[in-house]
């Protein structure tokens, strides 16, 4: 980048990497269904190609996110990009299962992208600029999924499927150039040697526990598979958090993610991304299940999209209003916010759900405060960590949301499965089962209302002065 590119641009071109990074995760959505056939392959296999784009998501954002801050944050991005390129061309010259699963294991590597160019951001812009620039970045995640959806469902509708995976190819080179042009390069860097040893613990404990909690529905949540998966995955992470304190140069500093604002900051993520991906197990169900099943409002899937789109919409047009908020207000009441609005939402679910308008509405209140929340999350963290450790800070944070975002999708999943009624020779979801997920998405959001407040006021470090947040 030169001298004269204006910040905003760079801000602009962080924002699309994001979009780019969270459309992987709604990319095959409109053909999850349909691949047994596609794939001629189990649908217990072909779950792989939704599941693994979660494992390698949660493993690599944290990992990358201390790969930026020790080697620079934007070649680090442009690496990740790299991946999402290689990965989509994988997967669209891939007839089997197995090509599939590889590539979208690299797309999901992608997801680093985002807590790096929040950490990006911090270097760049100047304070007053900051709040509303991150609130952007954040909501990403969510407005690349839902804006997502349609694109995929349109291309679906009118091409082949392998072109979900050109399309997406042709996103991530578009990224490359323009991270390469208009990104500049990282200064600040964290001295030292990198820690293969915390990243593989780190890796290998996580993989465990997600494979325990996206999986566990199909293999049974008593079978032997799930539970040493588990228990396992449980183990590796204690004794990784026991080396992590005791190495010179650990991966990630334990004693600073302990501390209070960090800690419930990223305890609330968890609940935020079970209440954001909980919409997007339920919603799109319940338009498109017939209108005769009783639980169904009979919608196309692209008409399906459209509905679910609007979320997306909201989550980025208040990014300038988070800024602003933020400012005046504090970031903690930005998440106390949010995380209430989504509880809300879910409220209003349980009582009215029998019309495509109640859906609608429902889905942009948790755009309201998704947007919120995903705003105010990074600013808590970056104001209580070392700013050499905001790339591995932001990571973890996303990693707490990919945690709520995998719990979701199987819980809800199991929920769905449980609850059905037949509906001409098929087993279809009834409205109680939707309620109860909507229930379920309550309590997660107002667990994450209630730890906001146990957040303190004021940052812990003086550097962080710049970005002070308001009593």
């Amino acid at each position: 980048m030169t001298r004269s590119t204006p910040k905003g641009l760079t801000v602009a071109v962080l924002a699309f990497t994001g979009l780019c990074s969270a459309y992987m995760f709604t990319l095959v959505v409109p053909i999850q269904a349909e691949l047994p056939q596609l794939l001629d392959a189990q649908r217990s296999d072909t779950a792989w190609v939704v599941t693994i784009t979660l494992l390698v998501a949660a493993c690599a954002t944290p990992i990358s996110g201390r790969l930026g801050d020790m080697y620079g944050k934007r070649r680090i991005v442009l690496v990740l990009i790299g991946l999402l390129i290689a990965g989509s061309a994988v997967a669209a010259l891939s007839g089997g299962i197995g090509g599939l699963i590889l590539g979208r294991a690299m797309q999901g590597a992608t997801t680093g992208v985002i807590p790096l160019g929040i950490a990006i951001m911090r270097d760049v812009l100047p304070p007053a600029r900051l709040g509303t620039a991150v609130a952007l970045m954040s909501a990403t995640m969510g407005v690349g999924s839902a804006l997502g959806m349609p694109i995929s469902a349109l291309i679906v509708e009118h091409l082949d499927w392998h072109m979900l995976f050109w399309v997406a190819a042709a996103l991530g080179v578009l990224a490359l150039l323009l991270v390469a042009l208009f990104v500049p390069p990282s200064t600040l860097r964290t001295p030292g040697r990198f820690d293969f040893v915390g990243a593989a613990g780190l890796a290998a404990g996580l993989v465990g526990v997600l494979l325990a909690v996206s999986r566990g529905a199909d293999w049974g949540w008593l079978s032997p598979a799930t539970l040493g998966a588990g228990l396992g995955g449980v183990a590796v992470l204690l004794l990784w958090g026991w080396y992590q304190l005791r190495v010179a140069e650990p991966l990630l500093d334990l004693r600073v993610a302990a501390r209070p604002a960090v800690l419930y900051t990223n305890l609330a993520a968890i609940g935020m991304g079970f209440a954001l991906f909980g919409t997007s197990v339920t919603l799109p169900q319940m338009l498109e299940l017939p209108v005769e099943s009783e639980a169904g409002l009979g919608l196309s899937l692209f008409a399906a999209a459209l509905v679910v789109m609007p979320s997306g919409i909201v989550m980025m047009v208040i990014s300038p209003l988070s800024g602003w908020l933020e400012r005046r207000m504090g970031a903690r009441f930005m998440l106390a916010f949010g995380t209430g609005a989504v509880a809300v939402a879910y409220a209003f679910l349980l009582i009215w759900s029998s019309e495509v308008w109640h859906l609608l509405v429902a889905n942009i209140l948790v755009g309201v405060g998704v947007g919120f929340s995903f705003a105010a999350m990074p600013m808590l963290i970056m104001r209580s960590v070392p700013s050499h450790e905001t790339g591995a800070s932001n990571g973890i944070n996303a990693l707490f949301r990919s945690l709520g975002t995998s719990a979701a999708s199987a819980t809800m999943a199991a929920v769905l499965a449980a609850l059905t009624v037949d509906f001409q020779g098929t087993p279809v979801p009834t409205h109680a089962a939707f309620d109860t997920c909507f229930w379920l998405g309550a309590v997660a959001a107002l667990g994450a209302c209630i730890l906001s407040f146990f957040i303190p006021k004021h940052p812990h470090y003086a550097e962080h002065a710049a970005v002070p947040d308001r009593p």
